[in-house]
């Protein structure tokens, strides 16, 4: 039985893949897990890299999207097939470094964990644009304000949480940036690991700021309604 599934959504990252699986094979050895790639319809030749190393690694499983359908899409579809009941994420450029994944999955497996759902990374010392990093900071600081749900960077791609109630989170594009507070709003305790932060080894952003900016507006209006949807939708507890 598979205790641990990664999940790495993946899109033309042909020149950061295989030194990002052999730091995950590094950083879990000894315990049982798989690790399942998502192709969001990558064209440069990360196919062939991965069809060449699932013939001699048979922790790794391949999912290829003929069309691509983002990140949120390609975690969602990862983890609908997982084997494991802990799922972690890490994006497909390099820039999470595998060996936090300890870190992340331990609060899940420890004892009296069971109300924790999900572990949120959190990087520290970041190593991307200045743009990039402003950018960031200022939606990071607009979802908090907003949602209030005590999390200072919910853009890094280091996760860990239970499978199943991930899968009983309402789904849309970008829920990845909303984690901690879907899986509040679930009841569900969420805990925060700080983790490095590394450049990107090769290719480039699928993203741009500008992007990023337009359909986060959109989002953060979308989970501030879910939350208060719930809230109002609870029973009134009835005493006798």
């Amino acid at each position: 039985m598979t205790d641990i599934s990664i999940v790495i959504p993946a899109r033309n990252e042909a020149e950061n893949i295989a030194t990002l699986l052999d730091g995950i094979d590094a950083a879990l050895a000894g315990q049982d897990y798989e690790v399942i790639v998502v192709d969001d319809a990558s064209d440069d030749g990360m196919e062939g890299i991965l069809k060449a190393r699932m013939a001699q690694a048979p922790q790794l499983r391949v999912l290829r999207n003929i069309r691509a359908g983002g990140q949120s899409a390609a975690v969602h579809s990862g983890v609908q097939v997982a084997k494991g009941a802990i799922c972690a994420t890490l994006d497909g450029d390099g820039q999470n470094p595998p060996e936090e994944l300890p870190k992340l999955i331990a609060p899940l497996q420890a004892l009296g964990s069971e109300k924790i759902g999900l572990v949120a990374g959190q990087r520290v010392g970041r190593q991307d644009t200045l743009s990039k990093k402003l950018a960031s900071r200022f939606a990071n600081a607009l979802r908090s304000w907003v949602l209030k749900d005590g999390t200072r960077d919910t853009g890094c791609g280091l996760k860990a949480f239970r499978r199943a109630p991930f899968l009983e989170l309402p789904y849309f594009d970008h829920m990845h940036r909303y984690l901690p507070a879907l899986f509040s709003r679930d009841g569900w305790g969420v805990a925060h690991v700080d983790v490095a932060h590394r450049a990107r080894g090769g290719g480039r952003s699928h993203y741009s700021n500008l992007q990023r900016g337009l359909v986060g507006a959109v989002d953060l209006l979308a989970v501030a309604w879910l939350i208060r949807r719930r809230k109002k939708s609870r029973p009134t507890e009835v005493t006798q």
